[in-house]
């Protein structure tokens, strides 16, 4: 059933996007400057909520929700006065010629973005910043289960934006779902991949184009002639991350039996050097992110041997760093993606075994290799299939505006960050100029043998 208030804010939209207003690029770079102002001028504000919905220190909060926003957006400042330039490309002789052929770049209209709760601001912010330099109106949904942080944004984009142009709405799944029975003109999802199949069967009603940045199962391999000590810490530092509750986490570990003993010695080194040996009383690591999670996870513990960590405190919704070994694929941890601080730790012999496995699952969103070994990093790039991932460290392919971000088959559908979030909310028009106004006999009735090779003769000369 729609909801009435969604038409009528979407018509607003649409009215004020039809005044042609955001299609100047002097006017979409004053929305840039004027967001990142605002996102500056708010940053303890933001900290404080981030604090408060998963006990996000500060800096992690400053750097992976704030500074990796800002970042982009002075990239996006600088560059896109070049992107939107229509883009000249070569015309085939003789269909052709003579003429001119070129892509323009134009904004959908009035895009719908959806956030989810484990970034919950940066991954609002940062599709909002490619729908604002391509061109578009947006209407944001923030995850209401990261409360604190949907209030904030909420406040900030509502308080500073008029409706028509952008707007922050609140709510749950019924908020979400009324949304999409409206024909918005483009529709940006980021969290689960059950619910991302919700979002493209709805958006498929409407023929309505999606972005679906999704999740699944991201191997970490470390191969025997890994830098141990480098890798333990990269390991560690991108699985506890928000209490691994970060889509592009490694979700398990395979590591060559030969030097497993020592990965996970140096594993728990790395925990107790960055947390203590008490994690529950570290400023620097997350809580999970509510109850229903928590006793998720708690289950996922049951799988397994216990190699370090394992507590749990429900009032607290901590549950501590944790290494599990002897797991297999028929357990429910390696069923489902982790989203939390538990890493399962597999042992191979041949790389060769472990590329058969990961290819035996759904494509995951990133795989991740420690290894000096060129022979083994090129055998895993080229015959594994994955969104992006790292050779010797984690994470690290989302912080680079320079690179496209998204999944492939069920961990997601499309890419963005920097160019690419302005190509990804731009819909490429191409267009042909004959100039000047010559036509050629071979293109008209009647169709004879003759004009057919001649034409092939033509298109050889091409």
């Amino acid at each position: 059933m729609q909801d009435k208030r969604y038409g009528t804010l979407l018509d607003e939209q649409r009215n004020f996007f039809s005044t042609g207003t955001t299609l100047s690029i002097h006017f979409r770079i004053e929305q840039l400057k004027k967001l990142k102002a605002i996102i500056q001028n708010n940053e303890s504000a933001i900290v404080a909520a981030l604090r408060k919905d998963l006990h996000k220190s500060e800096m992690e909060s400053v750097v992976t929700e704030i500074i990796i926003v800002t970042d982009e957006i002075d990239h996006i400042i600088k560059n896109l006065k070049k992107w939107s330039k229509p883009t000249k490309v070569p015309s085939p002789f003789p269909l052709c010629w003579p003429g001119k052929s070129e892509i323009h770049h134009e904004p959908y209209g009035s895009v719908l973005i959806i956030g989810p709760w484990n970034f919950p601001f940066m991954l609002i912010m940062s599709p909002l910043i490619g729908a604002i330099c391509a061109g578009n109106c947006a209407i944001v949904k923030p995850s209401e289960i990261a409360s604190h942080t949907q209030d904030m944004i909420v406040g900030l984009i509502n308080n500073h934006f008029p409706s028509e142009y952008i707007t922050a709405i609140k709510g749950g799944p019924q908020e979400v779902t009324r949304l999409l029975d409206e024909k918005f003109d483009y529709v940006f999802f980021t969290g689960g991949t059950q619910i991302g199949k919700i979002i493209l069967e709805a958006a498929a009603r409407h023929l309505t184009p999606v972005t679906l940045e999704l999740g699944g199962k991201s191997p970490c391999i470390v191969d025997e002639t890994a830098n141990l000590d480098f890798a333990a810490r990269r390991i560690v530092w991108g699985k506890l991350m928000n209490a691994g509750q970060v889509c592009l986490a490694p979700d398990y570990l395979y590591v060559h039996h030969s030097c497993k003993t020592a990965l996970v010695e140096k594993l728990i080194a790395a925990v107790k050097k960055f947390y203590g040996d008490d994690p529950s009383k570290s400023s620097s690591y997350c809580k999970i992110i509510n109850k229903r999670h928590f006793d998720r996870l708690t289950r996922l513990l049951k799988n397994g041997n216990i190699l370090y960590g394992g507590s749990t405190s429900e009032p607290d919704l901590y549950i501590a760093p944790t290494l599990i070994d002897n797991v297999s694929w028929t357990d429910p941890v390696m069923q489902e993606e982790i989203f939390g601080p538990i890493l399962p730790i597999l042992t191979y012999d041949n790389l060769e075994d472990v590329i058969k496995t990961v290819n035996s699952h759904p494509k995951p969103l990133s795989l991740y290799l420690f290894t000096k070994n060129k022979h083994h990093e090129k055998n895993v790039l080229k015959h594994v299939s994955f969104g992006g991932g790292c050779i010797n460290d984690c994470l690290l392919q989302i912080a680079n505006y320079h690179l496209p971000f998204g999944g492939v088959g069920s961990s997601g559908l499309g890419a963005y960050h920097g160019k690419y979030s302005f190509e990804t909310f731009s819909h490429r028009k191409s267009i042909f100029r004959k100039s000047p106004p010559i036509d050629l006999a071979l293109e008209y009735p009647p169709y004879t043998r003759k004009k057919l090779v001649w034409l092939k003769r033509l298109l050889k000369l091409g």
